[in-house]
């Protein structure tokens, strides 16, 4: 695939694009070069994206807007914050890291979001939504203090809009007089009135000198008028402008609405961002952008879904070269599962946060659509509208990643945990995720929810486990419970017609043995055999047991693994503080640690690792069958290096 795609693709020309070293370079470009750029820009993505994989539909978006803000506006003085990061490729090739977009997403290479260490035009990092506008509040605060004149300007998409957080910040932002310019890019709301010439001249005139001048006395004049009168003209500005752009929810909020705007006319953006840029006026300003996702690539227009994120493609026929899985993944397998079980009880209820086709929800959707609800980029609510169903007596299951359940932690604790509502986690992205680097790293949960009480903990071993672990989830109705799972593909075994209910609490024994015990919590189970196997050709007997709950913990499996060998090792996909912790804590309270017992918990490093292929990150970790081995061999102080070599 990989010959064909670069035969097929078209040599590409980019003059104007040759000459952009940094956005000083654009600056004197006149609109049509900067239009000329932009087509330029757009090809260029197009064709590094086909070669590496990774997001390319909501940079396409985006393409008009980028050149348009880092020729208007002086970055990196001005700062410039993408929210999320997926739209930040355009920014990046002309933020003098087009050289460096083959590596994007790999090992070593550019991180596929803004990112603070590699480079001072990403003033905030942002892997997670919605978190744009806070930041850029903080900064244009931070510069107010230190009387400095930078602008401050945060790009936010219409997705991210859909969460609180957004709206909490527009709150605070509106009761302040820090200037912050917010960019709306909505590629997707169904609010936005049409754009077109008079939507642009209105726009113009709104953000232009004259009128925010005359704004100015008027509302200066207006505050020597009785209370009432001067509340009446305030809301009579506001609400008139707001019928001719449909701005007035954000003006309610306290910014200064301007557009919407066509996001892929230069000539439209540019007048717009120097009116708003030179402007006076103090408080913050949100200019509404009109953009399409997947914008000038025929492909990606016409299927946003499958081009938000792909892998490599071969630009003619928009073909992505995917490799022919040896199993199902465990997301479908859980979705399969789920059905099952909702086929069954029809109080089976599934939640996904703007993730149907990531958590597998969208297959359970076509069948049970009044019983699936994808409730947007909104976590928090999510778990407590989980727990408002738990309280009528339905089975919620709320199929959230790993790393977007910590910005709901505080409802997993009070609205689900304190009244001990039987709401499912479903908890996808366990582990390492590869190309998506630390901030999607589903590395925390054990350790979040192990200290709650009420609280099950499941983590799956392998995807015949999941089945019976989504089993045990609808069965189990006395508090809350969640399971674990990874990303990627399963280990090949042949999935039960029907889950079975485990025993809450209840590890197994996979092999016996009587020198060393691995005790693995979910997927790192296939690499402690594997372990078990080298330990063997050292004369080390090993039990390998797969403790399937982090919590409750099986407390007689531990005890009997302890008193029974000569070494213990936890091994878990997880930080530290999960289920190794948990280990400890048990042998601690009944005194075997008192007894010179020898014991090891490998977790992940306490370190956020960067993107890299999920194996390279296990293999970092010293997870893998090999560091298991010499973590072992270190324990019993043997020499890992004169290790007999695998058969």
């Amino acid at each position: 695939m990989g010959t064909d795609t670069e035969s097929a693709a078209p040599v590409l020309e980019t003059p104007l694009l040759d000459r952009i070293r940094s956005p000083k370079d654009m600056k004197d470009l006149s609109i049509e070069e900067l239009s000329q750029l932009s087509d330029e820009l757009r090809a260029d993505l197009i064709h590094k994206v086909s070669r590496t994989g990774g997001h390319l539909g909501a940079g396409l978006g985006v393409v008009e807007l980028t050149v348009a803000l880092h020729h208007v506006f002086d970055t990196p003085e001005d700062r410039l914050i993408w929210d999320v990061g997926h739209q930040c490729y355009p920014h990046k090739i002309l933020t003098g890291r087009r050289d460096q977009m083959s590596s994007i997403r790999q090992k070593g290479g550019l991180s596929g979001f803004t990112n603070r260490p590699e480079s001072e035009f990403d003033p905030f990092g942002a892997g997670h939504s919605s978190t744009s506008i806070s930041a850029g509040l903080g900064m244009a605060v931070a510069r107010d203090l230190s009387d400095g004149d930078n602008q401050v300007v945060a790009v936010i998409g219409d997705g991210a809009m859909s969460a609180g957080m957004a709206y909490e910040a527009m709150n605070n932002a509106g009761s302040m007089d820090s200037r912050l310019i917010v960019i709306l890019n909505d590629n997707d709301m169904s609010i936005a009135p049409a754009v077109g010439a008079m939507s642009a001249y209105l726009s113009r005139l709104l953000s232009s000198k004259s009128y925010l001048n005359l704004r100015e006395v008027m509302k200066q004049i207006a505050e020597h008028f009785p209370k009432p009168l001067k509340t009446a003209a305030r809301k009579a500005e506001e609400y008139t402008r707001g019928m001719v752009t449909g701005g007035t929810l954000f003006e309610e909020l306290g910014f200064y609405y301007v557009g919407p705007i066509d996001g892929h006319k230069v000539e439209h953006l540019v007048p717009v961002l120097k009116n708003v840029r030179d402007s006076k006026a103090s408080g913050p300003f949100l200019i509404h952008a009109v953009t399409q996702k997947g914008k000038g690539y025929a492909p990606a227009e016409e299927s946003t879904d499958k081009y938000h994120g792909v892998s490599k493609f071969d630009v003619v026929s928009g073909n992505q070269a995917k490799s022919k899985p040896n199993a199902p993944s465990y997301t479908s397998v859980f979705a399969k599962a789920l059905i099952a079980e909702a086929e069954q009880d029809d109080r089976v209820i599934a939640i996904t946060a703007a993730m149907p086709g990531g958590t597998g929800l969208d297959k359970f959707g076509e069948q049970f659509p009044e019983r699936m609800f994808d409730v947007g980029i909104a976590e928090q609510h999510a778990v407590t509208f989980a727990a408002g169903l738990a309280t009528e007596g339905y089975k919620p299951f709320a199929a959230i990643y790993s790393t977007f359940l910590q910005r709901a932690f505080d409802q997993v604790v009070h609205d689900v945990a304190v009244q001990n509502l039987p709401v499912r986690f479903a908890i996808d992205r366990a582990g390492y995720v590869g190309a998506d680097g630390c901030t999607h790293q589903g590395a925390f949960d054990v350790a979040y929810l192990c200290c709650l009480p009420n609280f099950v903990v499941m983590a799956a071993a392998d995807e015949s486990e999941l089945v019976h672990m989504v089993a045990t989830a609808a069965a189990h109705g006395t508090g809350p419970i969640a399971l674990r799972y990874p990303r990627g593909e399963g280990v090949g075994l042949d999935l039960p017609e029907k889950g079975e209910v485990i025993p809450i609490g209840k590890g197994r024994i996979v092999r016996e043995g009587t020198s060393v015990a691995l005790l693995s919590l979910g997927t790192r189970l296939g690499d402690c055999l594997k372990a078990a196997d080298d330990l063997a050709a050292h004369g080390l007997s090993t039990t390998v047991a797969d403790a399937r709950f982090a919590k409750p913990l099986d407390i007689g499996l531990v005890q009997q693994l302890a008193d029974n060998h000569e070494l213990l090792v936890t091994v878990e996909e997880g930080s530290q503080g999960g289920f190794g912790a948990q280990v400890l804590q048990a042998l601690a309270a009944s005194g075997r640690l008192d007894q010179g017992l020898t014991i090891r918990t490998l977790t992940m490093p306490d370190v956020f690792l960067d993107h890299a292929k999920p194996e390279d990150q296990v293999d970092a970790a010293g997870l893998n069958a090999p560091g298991i081995l010499n973590s072992v061999l270190e324990a019993l102080g043997q020499d890992a290096s004169e290790r007999p070599a695998r058969a």
